[in-house]
This record gives C-alpha cells, structure tokens and sequence, in this order.
C-alpha cells in the first residue's frame, strides 16, 4: 500500500490536520490500496478561503483565456488515459476495458464542450430593444466558490462534469471525492494545477459523509452540485436551501425499458443488458425494470439466458473482461440482501444468476463480487421492483397494452431515465413523450455526450448537467434596463 494520499488547495498537496486516514480498496481482491488522509473542518475551511481568493482573480480572465488553459487539461488528460483509467480500475471495480474507453474519454469530452462553449460565446447574454430610447441587456456571471460532491461509480467522469462547466463559468470549486473512491481527486487536481489552472481554483478535500455535510453547508460556498443517492441528495439540498445556494442534484432512478411489440427480439436483449449490467449496474440511469408484451416472454427470456455467456467476470486489466465487482463490502451485502428478498420473500422466478460470487475468480476469491441476475415473473409491488438495487439485478415484467406499460412505467417517485426499443420510431416519439423521466433514449440505452444536457424529473434531481442548459447551472442571471432618454417616469412629476 502506498503512503497516505493528501489533500489538495492553494495548488499544491496540503497534509490534512485531523489526524485521520481511511483506506480506498480494491473491490476484485479486497485489499488496500492507499491511505487518504481525511479533512478537518479547518482543512476544510482553508481549502475554500484559497477558492474564494483564487475567485478573484479567475472569474474576471477573459472566457478565452480560461477555455486555453482548460483545453490544455483535456491535451492531458488524453495523453494519461491508459494510466488514468486503470487507476480507476483498480480504486471502483470496473474492468479496464470499460474504464479505458468511457470513464476518462468521456470526463474529457465533456470539459473539452464547456471550454470551447465558453469560448464561442456561451456566456453571451441577451440584448432587447424596449423603444427607441431604451434597452435591456442580460450578463451571464459566476456565482463564486462552489461545492462538488462526487459519487463512487464515475469518479473522475463525474469530477470533470462538475468542474468542467464550474471553471469553464469562471467559478472555483472545492471538490470532495467519495470516500470509496478517492485516488481520482489527486490525479485530476494535478492536471489541472500542470495545464495552467490557478492556484486555489481547483482544491480536493477527502472524508465522509461529514465532510461533505460541512463543506457544502458552508457560509462561503455559493452552489453544490451533488451526485449520489436519492436520501443523501435530499438531505445536501436541504442544507443548501437553509443558505439560499444555488443546486444541482444528480440522484438514483429506477428506470424502466418498454420492449414494445414489434421491435426486434435480439436488439431488445442488447439493450437490456447494456441497461443492467453495463458497470455492474452500479449506473444511476440503470433500466432495471424491463417491461416486455406476453407473447415475447418465452422468445426474449430464451435469448437473453443464452447471451448471459456474454459476460465475462475476471482479471480487470484483460480487455476481454466486461463485468468486474461490486465498489464495496457494503455494497455487495446490500445487493446480496435483495437478490435473497427477491428469491425468498418477493417469490420472482430466478432465471439466471443468484447471490453466489462467480466461479472461477483465482485469486479475487475476497473481493466483492456477485452474479448477473435476473428475476422473472415479477410483479410492480415487489421490492425488487420499486427500490433502486445500484447492482446487476434485472427484473422482467409483462404487459398486455402499451397504455398499461407506460402507466407503470411512471407509477415510481423517481424518474431519472427511460428507454424505447421498437421499429415504429413514430410510436417510439409518442411513447417517450409519455414516459416521466428526463433522459430518454430510443433503441439505444446509456450514452450521455457531452452535447446531451442530462437531468432527473421527480425525486431523481434538480437541475440538469452538460450540454448548453448546463452551463446554465453554473452562472447568475443580471439584467440591467438603460433608459437614454433623460426622463426619469415618476408618479411624483409635476402636473
């Protein structure tokens, strides 16, 4: 295990002052990692006093400027993926073939859209001519130091769509990693600090649950931008709103994938394993419950028994391997514990799968792994059903209309994400424009690019990240009214 990993602010690695270290682990084998050094809430403090000085100086850089030295990160980050991604195979779970192609691509996209946004006029506010006298101009302005949460099962992807429009806006962010996850901050805040970055622009603080309490309850902390259960999110934006902050919140789904009656059987079992089993299912727009027509059970559930072959658990570096472990020991017992219920309480047919770790993992035998598995014969009211598992858990439900498919569809206090398969693209439009959720795809499930502004409805999330609305979330609204006329309109004007 390596020596204990610091914080980050004022553009170097600080040693945190609590006298506390958490371990991250490696999820395929169950050992150590590294030492993190978790923050004090004077750290803590430190680190968003050299964000609030850095804002000083950052959010008045011309866009330009800011977007050269951002799309110098984004050089980097390119250059290091290989090394990147099998940091983060090694700190989440995920096999490297996933890691290697997704995770920091995507991270880099993402921050490559908001610099070259920013730079072509993203900021730009509006201009209305009220008469001939008098006008209306907008200003887009940064709202000062703000607060990044990230979650465990994207780690350096979520903290570059965080950061990435934050400074692209002329923010300063204090960013703290998941405690499951938290090798990433270092990295990333080093790349930034090489690409030009400021110091105190970008800082890391590392800790639980109360760390992220203290940071985003902060009474220098304009904004917090969240991604992580629906329990927790709650808990963040109500402290945030006691302080009038600006929010984001990226939360959990339960979302489902309509297999209507005419789409073909094998892209429909592509799709639902992409849904369910893509990252573990550790993947918030998971489709977990797929709802298929009765006269495609038989035909849909022979089909996707025999692809289950198709994933492949094993050594994280081979890019053979799809399928890697659950993040944590606490996690796995969570899955298990459902797997279980939905056996032995939820009475859903086993079709595949089941609590027991895959065989033929030498070597990996500790670490936090479980099958893919997929439940038949399920009904709404099950819990399998109605809560969000976060693991490779598949639920099949059959319908007979799609009206009645679309009504269950919604009947959840969540509404994250929702999918389509069907040749009709024309029903396909009508079906989606039903379905409560606010990232929607058809036939295709999971991408999200840069482009692509993603955002919960329901008890799923406030607010939406990337593409042009995600800039948005990130900046201030001032409208100023010019009156060139010379005449002051009073109610107080001499008759």
């Amino acid at each position: 295990m390596s020596s204990s990993q610091p914080l980050y602010y004022n553009g170097q690695p600080r040693n945190a002052t609590s006298g506390h270290t958490f371990d991250s682990v490696n999820p395929s084998n169950g050992e150590p990692l590294a030492s993190i050094q978790a923050a004090s809430k004077s750290d803590v403090d430190a680190a968003i006093a050299s964000a609030k000085e850095a804002f000083l100086s950052w959010s008045k850089a011309p866009a330009i400027v800011r977007s050269r030295i951002l799309l110098k990160a984004v050089s980097i980050l390119r250059e290091r993926n290989d090394s990147i991604a099998a940091q983060e195979t090694r700190d989440t779970g995920k096999p490297f073939s996933e890691t290697s192609t997704v995770d920091v691509v995507t991270g880099a996209d993402v921050l490559e859209f908001f610099a070259n946004h920013v730079a072509g006029g993203g900021l730009n506010g509006e201009t209305t001519q009220l008469r001939e006298d008098a006008w209306v101009y907008s200003k887009k302005e940064p709202l000062g130091v703000c607060a990044g949460i990230g979650a465990w099962n994207y780690p350096v992807q979520i903290a570059l769509w965080k950061s990435a429009p934050c400074l692209a806006a002329g923010n300063t962010m204090v960013y703290k990693p998941s405690e499951f996850t938290p090798l990433h901050g270092l990295t990333l805040a080093e790349i930034y600090s090489e690409a030009g970055v400021p110091a105190g622009v970008f800082n890391v603080v590392s800790g639980a649950g109360d760390v992220g309490a203290y940071l985003s309850g902060h009474e220098d902390i304009a904004k917090v931008s969240f991604t992580g259960q629906v329990s927790t999110g709650k808990k963040v934006a109500a402290s945030a709103a006691g302080g009038m902050k600006y929010t984001t919140m990226e939360l959990g789904g339960k979302s489902p994938v309509l297999i209507l009656p005419d789409a073909d059987v094998d892209q429909a079992v592509d799709g639902a394993m992409m849904a369910n089993f893509f990252s573990t299912g550790q993947v918030c727009t998971n489709g977990t419950r797929v709802f298929i027509p009765k006269q495609m059970k038989d035909a849909f559930e022979s089909k996707l028994v025999e692809r289950m072959g198709h994933v492949r658990a094993g050594d994280l570096m081979d890019m053979n391997t799809n399928f890697g472990p659950l993040v944590s020991k606490v996690h796995l017992d969570k899955v298990v514990a459902y797997i279980r219920h939905g056996i032995d309480v939820d009475k859903a047919t086993l079709l595949y799968g089941g609590p027991e770790k895959p065989p033929s993992l030498k070597g990996m035998e500790h670490g936090f792994w479980v099958q893919p598995t997929v439940f038949s014969d399920c009904s709404d009211n099950m819990k399998i059903v109605q809560e969000e598992i976060f693991g490779p858990v598949l639920s099949i439900l059959t319908y007979d209309k799609i009206d009645e498919a679309v009504a269950r569809a919604n009947a959840t206090p969540l509404g994250l994400a929702a999918g389509v398969f069907t040749k009709d693209l024309n029903l396909a439009h009508q079906v989606v424009a039903r379905l409560e959720a606010g990232i929607t795809w058809v036939n295709t499930w999971g991408e999200s690019p840069a482009e692509m502004s993603v955002g919960g409805w329901k008890q799923s999330g406030l607010g939406v990240e990337n593409g042009k609305r995600g800039l948005e979330a990130w900046v201030r609204n001032k409208s100023t009214l010019v009156d060139m006329s010379g005449v002051v309109p009073s109610v107080f004007s001499k008759l």
